[in-house]
């Protein structure tokens, strides 16, 4: 008897310790993923199934837009629950079962300066953040750092002329080449992200090398068409930290889906040591590049 107890013991003993042995390689594996989910860059502006409304704001500009875009969701509806009250009384109040004998009335002076006052009213509110935000958008504000982006059938080109002229092509990954643990998106991510600090006004200068291209970014609330022989500017200025996807908004031949953008947002910090690999790769000497409070002092 004691023997048999003896055996049951160990018995309890290994399939204890096989126990805990599986369990921890369990609970490796479902780190694992965990991992690198979180080493992966978090992707903060990018098109979502199902989606309805904008994209969140990354910039001062979009959180503009998104208030004007909702005042007017407010206006136009407003406007079409009154106008459709009024088609409904119109045909209850007038049906000829209340009304044998029609209306002769010609004209109403009162209903006619109100049907013209009220519009008018309605497009000066609409006017007056349409043209503060117009003017908003369009002004660049105290650039700190200047980034060129130039269009080409099927890609972007970037300069960074404030750090020493730092230059690279961006093509779109293809479907092959597609790594989902990286966090990159089908038809969005490129092989080379353009980096920018957060928090830093950013000047862009926009044109194109052969046909009309459009650089837009919804989440920073930028479009500009890149137009051969001609520079276009706006600016951004990113409050968070993570990846942001645009696209060319421009038909602009067979390739056209295949000119993703994409931004990749860090720290000043970290853009600066970024700054020092790529003059490193370009063989650009460190000396010509300017901190960020030089640029903006140029």
């Amino acid at each position: 008897m004691t023997r048999f107890n003896g055996i049951a013991q160990r018995f309890a003993s290994k399939a204890q310790a096989g126990a805990s042995a599986l369990a921890g390689t369990a609970g490796l594996l479902l780190a694992a993923p965990a991992a690198a989910q979180d080493s992966a860059p978090k992707v903060k502006g990018a098109p979502e199934n199902w989606q309805l409304g904008l994209q969140d704001a990354a910039t001062p500009v979009m959180e503009e837009i998104q208030d004007f875009h909702n005042l007017l969701l407010v206006i136009c509806t407003l406007i079409v629950v009154l106008v459709l009250a009024l088609m409904l009384y119109t045909g209850w109040r007038f049906h000829e079962k209340r009304n044998a004998t029609p209306s002769k009335t010609t004209h109403n002076t009162v209903i006619e300066v109100i049907w013209t006052a009220v519009p008018v009213i309605i497009l000066v509110i609409i006017a007056i953040p349409s043209f503060k935000l117009l003017y908003y958008e369009d002004q660049v504000v105290d650039a700190e750092m200047t980034i060129k982006a130039t269009g080409r059938q099927w890609y972007w080109s970037y300069e960074y002329p404030d750090n020493g002229g730092i230059s690279f092509d961006a093509f779109m990954v293809e479907d092959s080449d597609i790594d989902p643990s990286e966090g990159e998106l089908r038809q969005l991510s490129t092989n080379q992200a353009v980096v920018l600090p957060v928090d830093t006004n950013v000047r862009i200068l926009i044109t194109s090398s052969d046909v009309l291209h459009s650089f837009a970014m919804p989440s920073m609330g930028v479009k500009r068409d890149a137009v051969p022989g001609q520079l276009n500017e706006t600016w951004v200025r990113i409050q968070e930290e993570g990846i942001y996807y645009g696209q060319c908004s421009e038909l602009c031949g067979v390739r056209h889906n295949s000119m993703p953008i994409e931004i990749k947002a860090v720290s000043k910090e970290e853009f600066e040591q970024w700054v020092g690999t790529m003059q490193a790769q370009q063989g650009i000497p460190s000396d010509d590049q300017p901190q960020l409070a030089d640029a903006k002092a140029n």
